[in-house]
This record gives structure tokens, C-alpha cells and sequence, in this order.
């Protein structure tokens, strides 16, 4: 594509198909995203129209990514080759006609030289510009190519027949350098736009590389390398060290170590055993292992965060909309333009001023090309994500990008969220010291208990000595806890119904340490046999260290917290009160989270909502950008439009921040394309010419177009490094 008329175009021919609901052409990453209402989709009718139209549509690639990295790798040396040679040959060509060498044969060099750019060099110009031209679609290649031939067409005439011009009293000048420089400044600037875009996708191309292009499988007749793309669910392949996994799977024998901190953040190796999940992009540490495969492809955790990526990238930001508007006419209204330049010109000057005329109108169809203007959103939003990307925030579309910087409310969700979500032990209370024999049934007891709450326990216990011993008889009561028999004494561990059931009394000194654990929300764990209470545990889920920080720096970028929880009152109140939020409701149930969302937002407010789990998927959803964490359910991560990789909150305040900062650099894109058009159609025109006898050199319009879009793409690498 030339330019962002190319796109809407595209976009239009493909909503035309039968069966196709919507198309969306994103002018900066080449990618094409097409919904459609019938199955199987009509891929080969929207082919013949791309290709009808002049363009070549790439398809059936597994990674599209990956595919449109390797053409861009190959389109980028074709550009490079080009643009040294028009260089290589533009230098003389600048020499003569602009720095006064005048010899025998002077046009006659120039005429080749100039040739030899526009020919061999600007040549796709030239084809796709006639060809798009005839199909009644002008495009940016259309306007450099028409003005280059006027320019180099006029000096040819002029070389050929110079007394033509003298006999009519006009000046026969030679405009070749002109024709060949315009070229050579648009390849420079195409040039650095290519290269200042993979810069910009550096982090996103990062992420494809995670992924290894073959692995080991363990086959009938022994290992066998094979590419990573043939893999099969089932499959076992052999991990070496310091090997990256190539799949999602689960690890069928051996042990090690692995690095998980392309999805966790976590520098520090996870160990992993039989039976154990590992994810692809992860890499093996020391031990060598056999895995076996469960998910391949887009179905891996990285497979999914990649194709996430590629959507975003072919999606488009609202604000994009009004530059698209104004492309898909812009070409034409500036070939009007170029044409009325000309026109006014020749009214008022008559024939003696064509030629000034003529070459106003040229530098119109060069200054105006729209790639600034094309550029001006889609290059700050693949910065903007790919930093994102580099920082583990995934964000799944450029609307929600746009949508971040505008949340002033914050809805968050307590446990897995603002909580760590595993419970822990914070106190407990032994109304006698705690005979071993009562600390092995307690232990053996949670070992046979399924409940979360049972595991935190036996964390509390890891170093208490206890060890397992027979019991007589062992019986699980739902809601309740558990009852079990050793050595012909009946044992109970629950709540407060448990031990009410066994009619256990609670000694004051006891009562007092309950009534503060209820206040602090802690679960209460209760521990006895037959009517005596032996201990009271206090349980609770741990707050997240980052959790306090991160809704400081929120509420510092004027962002009002709310909290929602199922929780107790109790617990919510109590994490509310130590991260010092007021508005706060408990035991709410899924539907009841969303209808406190659309009560914020019909008194005005754009809601942000955070959670982790299936009951936050409805509030997610009706949120104007849903935040899942990175650890949370696979239905919440679905339906957000935001995931924190590694389910860090001090993630939230830097993805604000850089929404802002991608906006703040889209807005800037914006101004500056639509002011360099503004200002710069009427110079080119010779608007200063009749006060101060200036005039644009279409030369000098072709490297300030090329600059324009130059210095749209640099300030939007800007966001790459800001911290």
C-alpha cells in the first residue's frame, strides 16, 4: 500500500463482498482483519478484488506475524538497493543542475540520469500510480508519479526544442533534478519509515522469536527433529537445558528447573516435576526432561498473546477515524488543487508565467501526498504496544488503548486481585501447648481435606514436625469441615457450626482473640475433640505488596477506587480499610457487579474494571475497558480487553500512563500532519510569491513530504523510551 487512501480503499472493496460484516486494513502493520457472517469465509472472492484492485493479498500463513516480518525483511533490502542507487545517481544530477556545472552535453547527462532514476528506480511509482489511476483511485504513488513525468517531460521538451520557449518570450528552464530528487527523497523517506517501524515492533517480533522453530520428538524409531508447526497434542518431546519449550504440555518424567519470566516477570527459576504444566516461549533451565504436549500453536499461552497482538495491531483506534475520512478523499481534492494552482496562475500572469505555473502545481501533487497523515495513529499505536508488550501488559485492542487514558473510575475485585488469592495463616491459639499427638492428627487430618483452606495449614505446619498417622475412620461435611477417629477418640476441624454441633464452649481468653480475628475479617478454623476445643486458627488471604503503591499512583492520576467483592463484609471491609478505599460494597453476586458498573456509568463515569475470576467476566465485559490478571481464569482474560501478564497491580498505573502517552503522541501525529498540509499546499502553490517572490521548488516539497512522514514515525518511537 502507498499511502492511507490505499487502506480505506481496500477496507471498502472488501465490506462490498457478499457475507462480510466489517473489514479493517491497518496501513502500518499491512494486516487485513475481515469479520464474516457466513461459513466457510469467501477468502477467495475477497482475493480476486484485493488483486483486481491492484494489491496482492497474502494468506494461508499459520503466523501471519511472522510471515509479514519475512516480506518486510525482503521489501526492506529491495528499498534499500533502490534508494542507494537513486542516490548514487542523483548526486551528479544535483551537481549540474544545481550547482552550476554547464559543459557540452550537460542536458544530455541529465536527461539520463534522471531517467535512470524515474525508470529503474521510482519505477513501482510509475505502474501502481498509472494502474490506480485508470481504476478511477488515485493514491499517493498516483500524485508522484504525475508530478515527476510533468517535471521531467517539461525539460525533455525543452532539451530537445530549446528555441520553442524563446520564440514565445518564455524562459525554456530544465527541471530534471527536480523530477529525479523527488524520487529519491520519497525512497529516503520510505526508507527511514520502514526501519523506524521495526524499531517500533521490536518488542512485538521479540515475542515471535520466543517460540523455537523446531523440537525434539520422541518417535517410534527414536528422537527425530522436526519443525515446531508439526507438532501434535499427545506428542512427547525431549527438553534439553537450555532449550526453549516449544508447546504448552505437561512434564512426563524427569525434573528441573525453568525460567518462566516472559509470562511471570519472576527471574527466579519455578521448579517443576512430574505432572507439573510448562508453557512455550519458557525456557529449561538445568535438568533434562520429556514433556507431553497439551496445546500447539495459537492454543499455547504465547500463541495466544501473539495472536492478541496481531489483532491489535490490524485494529484501529476511534481517533483514527477522522484521518481516514479525510484520506480516502484527499488525493483527488489535491489533484483539483494542483490543477486550480495552475489555472489561477495562468490567469493572472498569462502565458509568459505557465511555467512557474506548472511547477507550483507540481509541488502541490508532491507536498501533499497524505503519508504523514496515514501514518500519524497506526505507528504510535505499534510503539504504544509494543511497549506494552515489553512491559507484560497485553492489550488486545487499539480501542482500549484509546479507552484507558480516559477512565476516571477504577472497579476492582478483592481476591486474586488486590489479594494474592491462597490463603494463609495469620494466628492461632492453643488452649493447652500443643501435645505432638494432637499436631500429628491435625496434620494427617488436612492431608485427606481437598479445601483451600486445608492447604494453608499444612503450609503453617511444614516445619511444626508433625507426621502422618492411621486413623480409624475419616468423614468430609460439606459446609462444615471434617470429623475423624484415631485410636477410638473422635477429632473435628471447621467452623463455627462444627464446633456449635459438638457443642464445644470457647474459653474468654479465646473469645477475645476471635472477636479481633472477625474483625479483620480472618476466617476462623476451629480444632477439638469430642466437646473439648483444642485450638483456633486464623486464616486469611495475604494482601498483594503491590497493591498499596499501585492505588496510591492511581488515585495520583486523579482515578477514584472502588472495591467489589463476594467476600464477607467483614474481609472487604478489612482490605479496604488497610488500602484506604471508601467506597466499598460485599457479598455481591456477578450480576449485582455489573449493575454497579452501569450505575457509575450512567452518571458519567468511564469504568475500568479489574478482575481475575468467572464471576467477574459480566462486570468485565460492560466495563468501558475490562483489566484481567495474568493468573486469572482463561474466561476473564477471554473476555478483557487488557491482561497483566504477571498479575502485578503496579502494572495498571504504567498501562494509564502509557495510554496517555500513546494518545498524547497520536494527538501530536495528527496536528502536525494536518499543519504541514495546511501551510504547506499553499506554499507549494506560490502563495508568498506576488509579496515575497518565493516559491517552493518541487524538489524541496518532495524531501519536506518525505520529512513529514519521517518525523511522524520518530516521534512516535519516542514512547519506546519513555520511562
Amino acid at each position: 500500500m502507498g499511502c492511507a487512501a490505499c487502506a480505506v480503499r481496500l477496507e471498502r472493496l472488501a465490506r462490498e463482498l457478499p457475507g462480510v460484516e466489517s473489514a479493517t486494513v491497518n496501513f502500518a502493520s499491512g494486516l487485513m482483519t475481515v469479520v464474516c457472517r457466513t461459513e466457510p469465509a469467501p477468502l477467495d472472492a475477497l482475493k480476486k478484488a484485493v488483486e483486481a484492485a491492484g494489491y496482492r493479498l497474502a494468506t494461508g500463513y499459520s503466523s501471519p506475524l511472522a510471515a509479514k516480518e519475512a516480506a518486510d525483511r525482503q521489501s526492506y533490502r529491495q528499498l534499500k538497493r533502490k534508494t542507494l542507487a537513486a542516490w548514487a545517481l542523483a548526486l551528479p544530477l544535483l551537481a549540474i543542475g544545481m550547482g552550476g556545472m554547464r559543459f557540452e552535453g550537460a542536458e544530455a547527462l541529465m536527461t539520463v540520469l534522471s531517467l535512470g532514476i524515474l525508470a529503474g528506480c521510482g519505477r513501482s511509482f510509475f505502474a501502481n500510480g498509472l494502474r490506480q489511476a485508470l481504476r478511477g483511485y488515485p493514491t499517493m504513488d498516483t500524485l508522484i508519479a504525475l508530478s515527476c513525468s510533468v517535471s521531467f517531460l517539461l525539460s525533455l521538451f525543452n532539451t530537445l526544442f530549446p528555441g520553442f520557449c524563446a520564440a514565445s518570450g518564455v524562459e525554456g528552464a530544465v527541471y530534471y533534478e527536480s523530477a529525479g530528487l523527488i524520487v529519491t527523497f520519497v525512497l529516503t523517506g520510505k526508507l527511514l519509515e520502514t526501519r523506524s517501524g521495526h524499531s517500533a515492533a521490536s518488542a512485538i517480533r521479540g515475542l515471535m522469536r520466543l517460540q523455537p522453530v523446531t523440537a525434539c520428538r520422541l518417535g517410534p524409531q527414536g528422537p527425530e527433529e522436526i519443525p515446531s508447526g508439526e507438532l501434535l497434542p499427545g506428542d512427547l518431546l525431549q527438553i534439553r537445558p537450555g532449550e526453549k519449550i516449544p508447546v504448552d504440555g505437561l512434564l512426563h518424567s524427569g525434573t528441573s528447573w525453568v525460567n518462566e519470566s516472559m509470562l511471570s516477570g519472576e527471574a527466579i527459576p519455578v521448579e517443576k516435576k512430574p505432572g507439573d504444566k510448562v508453557f512455550a516461549g519458557t525456557i529449561n533451565q538445568t535438568g533434562a526432561f520429556v514433556l507431553q504436549t497439551l496445546d500447539v500453536g495459537e492454543a499455547t499461552r504465547l500463541g495466544q498473546i501473539l495472536r492478541a497482538v496481531q489483532d491489535a495491531l490490524a485494529g484501529k483506534a476511534p481517533v483514527q477515524r477522522l484521518a481516514d475520512r479525510i484520506s480516502a478523499v484527499f488525493v483527488p481534492l489535491v489533484l483539483g488543487v494542483s490543477l486550480l494552482t495552475l489555472g489561477i496562475w495562468l490567469v493572472a500572469g498569462g502565458v509568459a508565467l505557465w511555467p512557474l505555473g506548472l511547477l507550483s502545481a507540481v509541488s502541490v501533487l508532491v507536498i501533499a501526498c497524505p503519508c504523514a497523515l496515514g501514518l500519524a495513529t497506526p505507528a504510535a499505536l505499534m510503539a504504544g504496544m509494543g511497549k506494552a508488550a515489553e512491559q507484560r501488559i497485553l492489550i488486545r485492542n487499539a480501542a482500549a488503548l484509546e479507552n484507558l487514558c480516559k477512565v476516571d473510575t477504577l472497579v476492582l475485585d478483592k481476591t486474586g486481585t488486590l489479594t494474592l488469592g491462597v490463603p494463609e495463616v495469620k494466628d492461632a491459639y492453643w488452649l493447652s501447648p500443643p501435645r505432638v499427638r494432637y499436631i500429628d492428627v491435625l496434620f494427617t487430618a488436612e492431608t485427606k481435606s481437598e479445601h483451600p483452606l486445608a492447604s494453608a495449614v499444612l503450609r503453617w505446619m511444614r516445619h511444626s514436625g508433625a507426621s502422618f498417622i492411621p486413623l480409624d475412620h475419616f468423614q468430609s461435611l460439606t459446609g462444615r469441615g471434617l470429623c475423624l477417629k484415631a485410636s477410638g477418640q473422635t477429632f473435628w476441624v471447621g467452623n463455627g457450626a462444627l464446633r456449635e454441633s459438638f457443642r464445644a464452649r470457647i474459653p474468654e481468653p479465646v473469645k477475645q482473640r476471635v472477636t479481633q480475628w472477625n474483625a479483620c475479617g480472618y476466617n476462623i478454623l476451629y480444632y477439638g475433640s469430642d466437646t473439648r476445643l483444642l485450638a483456633a486458627i486464623a486464616l486469611a488471604d495475604s494482601l498483594r505488596p503491590s497493591s498499596g503503591p499501585a492505588l496510591e499512583a492511581l488515585r495520583g492520576e486523579g482515578i477514584e477506587v472502588h472495591l467489589l467483592s463476594g467476600d464477607s463484609t467483614q474481609a472487604t471491609a478489612a482490605v479496604a480499610k488497610a488500602l484506604g478505599i471508601s467506597s466499598v460494597r460485599a457479598e455481591v453476586l456477578p450480576q449485582e457487579k455489573e449493575q454497579y458498573i452501569r450505575a457509575l456509568q450512567a452518571t458519567g463515569k468511564k469504568v475500568a474494571m479489574v478482575g481475575d475470576g468467572i464471576n467477574d467476566s459480566q462486570a468485565l465485559a460492560r466495563a468501558e475497558v475490562g483489566i484481567a490478571m495474568g493468573r486469572g481464569t482463561d474466561v476473564a482474560m477471554d473476555v478483557a480487553q487488557v491482561t497483566l501478564m504477571h498479575s502485578d497491580l503496579s502494572l495498571l498505573p504504567l498501562a494509564i500512563r502509557l495510554s496517555r502517552q500513546t494518545l498524547g503522541v497520536i494527538r501530536q501525529n495528527l496536528f502536525w500532519a494536518f499543519l504541514f498540509n495546511l501551510t504547506g499546499i499553499p506554499l507549494a502553490a506560490g502563495a508568498l510569491y506576488p509579496s515575497w517572490g518565493l516559491l517552493l521548488n518541487p524538489m524541496l516539497a518532495g524531501a519536506a513530504m518525505a520529512l513529514s512522514s519521517v518525523a511522524v514515525v520518530a516521534n512516535s518511537l519516542r514512547l519506546k523510551y519513555l520511562k
